[in-house]
């Protein structure tokens, strides 16, 4: 998890919004209202508006942001915070402890958790087979 989450508000100009994406180099930020998260803005939410071939740096941020927010508890798994990200199609997804965000998980961030998870001794021979299988079978077809 990310603990360090840029955030904008709701009534922001987009601009600004591109501005701390682009100066913290992250695909992603979150909307807040009265310091609570209430959307999420990415770069392929961006890019698709731009398309439209409308004024975006002075559209307000809440016209553009995904909303409602889908988050999930601090107490979470690492498994369920892959299967609700599986479950609503989403990247990432803010990490929440009595509504106040504390962070934020990405796809990213669970890759690298395999990752070092699978150089753990203790590392089950089941779920080291499945990371040992090939990337292509005729199975995965």
């Amino acid at each position: 998890m990310t603990v360090k989450v840029e955030t904008v508000k709701a009534n922001e100009a987009l601009k600004g919004a591109l501005q701390k994406m682009v100066k913290r180099n992250v695909g992603s930020i979150i909307v807040v209202e009265g310091g609570k998260p209430v959307g999420i803005i990415t770069e392929r939410d961006i890019s698709r508006y731009v398309a439209r071939g409308t004024a975006p740096l002075k559209t307000q941020v809440k016209k553009l942001m995904s909303t409602p927010l889908t988050t999930i508890a601090r107490s979470a798994t690492v498994q369920e915070a892959m299967m609700t990200m599986l479950k609503h199609g989403i990247r990432r997804i803010p990490v929440v402890e009595n509504e106040t965000m504390v962070g934020i998980i990405s796809e990213r961030d669970l890759v690298r958790w395999v990752v070092r998870a699978s150089y753990r001794p203790d590392f089950s021979p089941e779920t080291q087979a499945i990371l040992d299988s090939p990337i292509f079978s005729k199975k995965s077809r």
